[in-house]
């Protein structure tokens, strides 16, 4: 996720293999203490998957009661549907290696790995856990978490309020923060190392669960 800021109508700042990238990675105290008191690294958010469930157990109920349909009017002396008599005919008589039986079993196997990574993946992927303070430990019911919207317009507010900074770029992602600011006036170094503070700060006092590594790049205005 991004906060993009442009007062001169600029798109997404470009990298610059001119300027020298720094990074900073800072553990806070209160992070490394309230993990090592959990014992346990930071539990993500899970998504329910309502709509994939909701469309699986809809085909199921129908491709289910369809065939129970059949199966009780054959019972009851009635013919088969002739879809079942065909597909039936179909599987007995078609080769391994025909083209619609390959096809229809990497699609088979493609549907059923999707459901597969949908039910061992959490999801929710712009929700960052948050840090549990050491005296709520224990409380299952509270479970904090920070949009990654949020914490990239934070942290574009606190880059744009250094001094030099003309526009800012924050992403934000699980594991690392990368800032890319325009600078009109001041020296580059200058204008990055009080980016590397001023974000390094901002970002520990999120409270994230698991502290992101900070990645600063500063470059000049292009001329037009």
């Amino acid at each position: 996720m991004s906060a993009n800021t442009q007062p001169n109508g600029d798109s997404a700042l470009p990298p610059d293999p001119e300027e020298p990238t720094s990074s900073t990675a800072e553990q806070d105290p209160g992070t490394a203490q309230s993990s090592r008191e959990s014992g346990r690294s930071p539990r993500r958010f899970w998504s329910s998957r309502r709509i994939p469930a909701i469309i699986v157990a809809l085909v199921s109920v129908a491709a289910t009661g369809l065939l129970l349909y059949d199966v009780v009017s054959v019972r009851a002396g009635q013919p088969g549907m002739a879809w079942r008599r065909q597909l039936a005919d179909e599987l007995a008589t078609r080769p391994l290696d025909d083209v619609w039986v390959i096809v229809g079993a990497a699609v088979a196997m493609a549907l059923g790995l999707w459901l597969f990574l949908l039910a061992v993946t959490p999801g929710l992927r712009r929700l960052l856990p948050m840090r549990r303070l050491p005296d709520t430990e224990g409380t299952g019911e509270v479970h904090a978490g920070l949009d990654r919207r949020a914490a990239a317009l934070l942290l574009r507010d606190r880059a744009m309020r250094v001094s030099g900074v003309q526009s800012a770029r924050v992403d934000v992602g699980r594991r690392k923060v990368k800032a890319q600011a325009q600078v009109h006036f001041r020296d580059l170094d200058q204008v990055r190392a009080d980016l590397d503070a001023a974000l390094g700060e901002a970002v520990t006092t999120l409270g994230l669960a698991r502290q992101p590594t900070l990645s600063v790049r500063v470059r000049r205005p292009k001329k037009r």
